[in-house]
């Protein structure tokens, strides 16, 4: 109830002495006390009500006070008849520390004004828990099994007048409220899928309060197969689960609230997780739904892994094409993508995480439906994911990559908020293979995704993706360089020059990149550093004495090119 509930009610008899604007505030409950210090047995959100027997001069008002604004109590009501009026000094005590303040006349009872509120109180949350009990009822019946996630979220909209969405651990929106408020942006999307998947590899408590913009939002995690949606404050795994957060992090969705449930009420918490549980459900039905693809990838890779013929395994995609992409009239072009998750402690089962990840990251955003944009089929092996993504057959005279996959493409949108789940200790890379036209393809189209991969694995980053168009360039060849030769090799010829411009800001290694970016040009070098030709020739004279090289020399200019890739 109100506080200005309290002081409408006549029969009460109260005096508002301070506290005006403060009238809006909720009472929870209500204590009787003439300790000096009662904080011990306050909550928060009660009506104080005290016969100021613990006053012995002006100055113990303040301490007083003090103590019930920092237990959150809702206001303080002194009885008149100790003294026969509220003193002054703590009058000022509660202005001063923002704390309403009530009269109670000394022929009303302290017993009164306790009945009345516990009455009130308990009236509104037994209509509370009913009207909580009715929605779980509604959302139960009209869950996903009744139309998906979509019609949980309209629910909150209707009677909690609460927008709400579920997002991917990639930020894919998954579903929305169905009104004509403002969608999520991509941007936001990748922040709050960040936010959630990190607060989760952290270990805090759900649900995670986060701010984007002006906005404030709440974050309650969707964990699959009954896992309950808390994590314990310090905890590596899901309360209760027994297993491992790293299992689940990184494809668990997260319920995403347009509003801060930081002071919400256990009842309404209580509901939120409901849904959870409810949109869960979902998860679980569309993960079952992709079982049988995984199983189709799963046999098809390990035909193609143990060298079966290939009719053997172009009998096995005949049957896959229909189921993952139906109405489809020629047989498909195929892409291989290969993914693998790392931790530097090397724990976690990283095969199905990748499994999962490698899934969600192949979606196709712009498709609407779980059926329409859900066709990949992924298998795991060991601690890598393998995926059979099935392409519309192409003309002769291109091969497919076009109309592909592209490995950067990929990583998009999702880098933020993979970047936040991983933390510190994690990796994720990719390889992607040319497409290929025939099952005899396939064998080689896995290798090269694979080769790719490990191209990827060597750069920085903990998201990091590699092509089958790089595999013909120098770059394949520097990943599999030993680490001490690669350090070797690039401080003989780099660190002289590092020294110097340490030394005397003479730019040498910028000036070294640019003058390889421009094809050994001296007009386009000098152009693109805005330099005169002659301060050109100057540093690369510089540069070539330093090294003991000659930048006119193809070698000389192959090796530098080589030690700048490699630092």
């Amino acid at each position: 109830m109100r506080l200005r509930a309290l002081l409408e009610t006549d029969a009460l008899g109260l005096q508002l002495l301070g506290g005006e604007d403060e009238l809006d505030r909720t009472v929870r409950g209500v204590m009787t006390t003439d300790l000096r210090d009662p904080s011990r047995y306050l909550s928060g959100g009660e009506l104080v009500l005290t016969g100021l027997a613990w006053r012995r001069d002006a100055a113990d008002s303040d301490p007083f006070v003090r103590l019930l604004v920092q237990a959150g109590v809702t206001a303080l009501a002194a009885g008149e008849a100790e003294l026969g009026s509220v003193p002054e000094d703590l009058v000022v005590a509660c202005l001063r520390h923002r704390l309403p303040l009530f009269a109670v006349h000394e022929s009303v009872a302290f017993a009164t004004i306790t009945e009345h509120v516990v009455r009130q109180v308990s009236g509104e949350r037994a209509g509370d828990l009913a009207a909580v009990v009715d929605r779980h009822r509604r959302m139960m019946t009209s869950g996903p099994a009744g139309g998906g996630p979509d019609v949980v979220l309209d629910l909150l909209g209707s009677d909690l007048d609460l927008r709400a969405w579920v997002l991917s651990p990639t930020g894919r929106p998954v579903a929305g409220p169905n009104d004509a408020g403002p969608a999520l942006s991509a941007e936001v999307c990748a922040e709050l899928a960040a936010e959630h998947l990190a607060a989760t590899r952290a270990g805090r408590r759900a649900p995670h309060r986060v701010t984007a913009g002006p906005t404030a939002y709440s974050l309650f995690p969707v964990r699959g197969r009954g896992l309950p949606p808390a994590v314990a404050p310090g905890a590596r795994t899901p309360q209760g689960t027994g297993g491992d957060v790293r299992e689940t992090v990184l494809s668990d969705w997260v319920l995403v609230v347009e509003a801060d449930a930081g002071d919400w009420a256990e009842e309404r918490l209580d509901l939120l997780y409901g849904v959870t549980q409810l949109i869960a459900v979902e998860r679980d039905r569309r993960d079952a739904a992709r079982s049988v693809r995984r199983r189709l990838a799963q046999e098809v890779l390990e035909l193609v892994q143990t060298g079966a013929a290939p009719a053997e395994i172009a009998a096995r995609l005949r049957v896959a094409a229909p189921v993952l992409l139906p109405g489809l009239g020629a047989a498909p072009h195929w892409q291989v993508v290969v993914a693998r998750v790392e931790w530097a402690d090397g724990g976690g089962e990283t095969g199905r995480v990748a499994q999962s990840l490698l899934e969600e990251i192949l979606v196709d955003p712009r498709a609407t439906g779980p059926e329409q944009s859900d066709r990949i089929a992924v298998a795991h092996t060991g601690d890598e994911a393998v995926a059979l993504v099935p392409l519309p057959a192409v003309s002769s005279e291109h091969d497919g990559s076009e109309t592909g996959v592209l490995a950067e493409a990929l990583l998009e949108s999702v880098r933020e908020p993979l970047s936040a789940g991983l933390g510190d200790g994690g990796r994720v890379t990719l390889g992607v293979s040319a497409a290929v036209h025939s099952a005899e393809g396939l064998r080689g189209a896995l290798e090269e995704a694979r080769h790719a991969r490990r191209v990827a694995a060597a750069r920085p980053g903990r998201v990091c993706a590699a092509g089958h168009q790089e595999l013909a360039s120098h770059v394949l060849l520097l990943p599999f360089v030993p680490d001490d030769v690669r350090r070797a090799f690039t401080a003989r010829l780099l660190d002289p020059l590092r020294d110097y411009d340490r030394r005397h800001r003479a730019e040498l290694v910028p000036t070294l990149e640019a003058f390889l970016a421009s094809d050994g040009s001296w007009t386009r070098c000098a152009n693109r550093l805005h330099l005169h030709v002659n301060t050109l020739r100057y540093r690369v004279g510089r540069i070539e004495q330093l090294t003991g090289r000659d930048l006119s020399r193809l070698e000389d200019k192959l090796d530098f090119f080589l030690a700048l890739r490699m630092s």
